[in-house]
């Protein structure tokens, strides 16, 4: 008996989370396999309303030939609507994740560059100092413009260490870090932790039938105290079940405490999350029809070649001119063989409710090149700053008016940046700035672009200085009078004697 009751508590224990994930896995599997089971089961249950009726009727249940057609017929139906249901249905989910996407031929509003991410990963490491954690997970917050890191602490039965909020400059001089540290002693969970240091558990128990990724959550620090925070999805639908957003969940580093909420206009940092996000911006794959789906002849795929491989997609930007708002960006190639980048979607890292959150696709005219032929562009045009030792083109993304920016210079320091806009008239339009956004020069400046007037009013202010210190040809002298030949040839006599005086 002490074993069965010792059995039942641990059963009761872990039953909030386990339940979760069974309830949550099997949602999954009842939506693809319900439809083809329902049919089986109304197969098999004409068969029997049959077989009753003859039984009735006095005709016996015959030979069971009849019963054999039935089941093999059944067994046939099944099957095709198994196989039927399964394509269908994903087409049915990726629809149901376009519900709030709009396909517009608008700009792309005009978004801040920021460090590359590749760049922001690679200087967590060093400032750490004495930390003996291993990282678990490094995301940019885009509301300070700073770089967080998560550290988890060593052993099966311990939570995170500390939490590192740093900035990695875009052609500014700061270096600024905060660390904040756990208190290990009360706040022990972690994501993916054993037994009660598990920080799903802990959610579950707080609120049933919600999950998470782990890629989704991140660390902030507030005051010294590290703040992980993890953006919370639940399930919608029977037949068609997708995702939605359920809040978030708010672990104080400090003093253990878990607080799950819907209202995230406090929470520093993104809100929705970032993999249902991605999933929303696979389903444009069903912006047509069935057999456009099929077929795969409409919707985008995520660029994935040249700079951007590694962190090809749901890039997290700023906007401009829109102070605390911010988007998830990616640049989008057509599906099949073409690599050019013909559009770009956004979807908001914050939003309010229960619902999707809104996504736009920006359809780009002119569209741009494939990311690899912008970096072999780059290193073409501009080979004096790139690429040597350990430099190198860091992420084309997105800023806004059809606008591109690519970084240049290697993980600890970047140094230039290189802007674009796309074919224009033939050929890419491109332009070297300095990391600050100071413009440099440009291999070939977009007629009417800013760039293309800063450079004319350049030209002229050197042509302006170039007169005034080289003095012009007195022109054809045959047009002076005598006087004037008389009063030159006076003025030269000075300016000889004068020279000949001083040196």
């Amino acid at each position: 008996m002490g074993i069965v009751v010792l059995l039942l508590g641990f059963v009761l224990w872990y039953a909030s989370y386990c339940t979760t994930i069974a309830v949550w896995e099997l949602r999954k599997l009842f939506s693809w396999f319900a439809l083809p089971l329902l049919a089986v089961a109304g197969t098999a249950g004409g068969w029997l309303v049959v077989r009753l009726l003859r039984r009735r009727a006095g005709r016996g249940t015959g030979d069971g030939s009849a019963g054999v057609v039935l089941g093999c017929l059944g067994a046939v139906v099944g099957l095709g609507l198994t196989v039927g249901w399964l394509v269908y249905g994903s087409y049915l989910q990726d629809r149901a994740y376009m519900a709030t996407a709009e396909v517009v031929t608008t700009p792309v509003p005009d978004l801040s560059a920021r460090v590359p991410y590749v760049a922001g990963k690679a200087q967590a490491a060093p400032h750490l100092g004495d930390v003996t954690g291993e990282i678990a997970d490094i995301t940019y917050l885009p509301d300070s413009d700073r770089f967080a890191t998560l550290v988890e602490r060593r052993g099966w039965l311990a939570g995170y260490e500390v939490g590192l909020v740093q900035d990695v400059p875009l052609g500014g001089e700061s270096r600024s870090q905060e660390r904040c540290a756990f208190d290990v002693s009360v706040a022990d969970a972690r994501i993916g932790g054993w037994f009660s240091h598990n920080l799903g558990r802990k959610i579950s128990a707080e609120k049933r039938w919600v999950r998470f990724e782990a890629d989704d959550a991140y660390v902030t620090c507030s005051g010294g105290t590290p703040v992980v925070v993890v953006p919370l999805k639940r399930q919608s639908g029977i037949l068609v079940v997708t995702e939605r957003p359920a809040g978030v969940a708010l672990y104080d580093g400090r003093t253990g405490k878990l607080t799950v909420t819907t209202d995230t206009s406090a929470v520093p940092g993104p809100s929705y999350p970032i993999s249902l996000a991605a999933r929303q911006r696979e389903g444009t794959a069903a912006v047509g029809g069935f057999g456009d789906w099929w077929f795969e002849r409409n919707g985008w795929d995520a660029s994935e070649d040249g700079a951007n491989e590694g962190n090809e997609s749901e890039l997290t930007l700023r906007y401009r001119e829109e102070a605390g708002r911010s988007a998830y960006v990616t640049p989008l190639t057509p599906q099949g063989e073409a690599s050019s980048v013909v559009a770009v979607s956004t979807v908001p890292t914050r939003h309010q409710g229960g619902g999707l959150a809104p996504m736009t696709v920006h359809r780009l005219d002119p569209a741009w090149s494939s990311p690899k032929a912008l970096v072999a562009l780059i290193k073409a045009e501009y080979r004096d700053v790139c690429c040597y030792n350990d430099d190198q083109v860091f992420e084309v993304v997105p800023t806004g008016g059809g606008t591109w920016t690519a970084t240049v210079g290697s993980e600890q320091n970047v140094r230039y940046r290189v802007e674009g806009k796309g074919q224009v008239g033939g050929r890419e339009a491109t332009c070297l700035k300095a990391a600050d956004g100071a413009l440099i020069r440009c291999a070939f400046a977009a007629p009417g672009s800013p760039e293309e007037a800063e450079l004319k009013r350049r030209e002229q202010e050197k042509q302006q200085q170039a007169g005034a210190k080289n003095p012009g040809d007195p022109g054809d002298l045959t047009g002076y009078t005598n006087e004037q030949l008389a009063e030159l040839q006076r003025r030269m006599s000075e300016e000889i004697g004068r020279r000949l005086k001083s040196g």
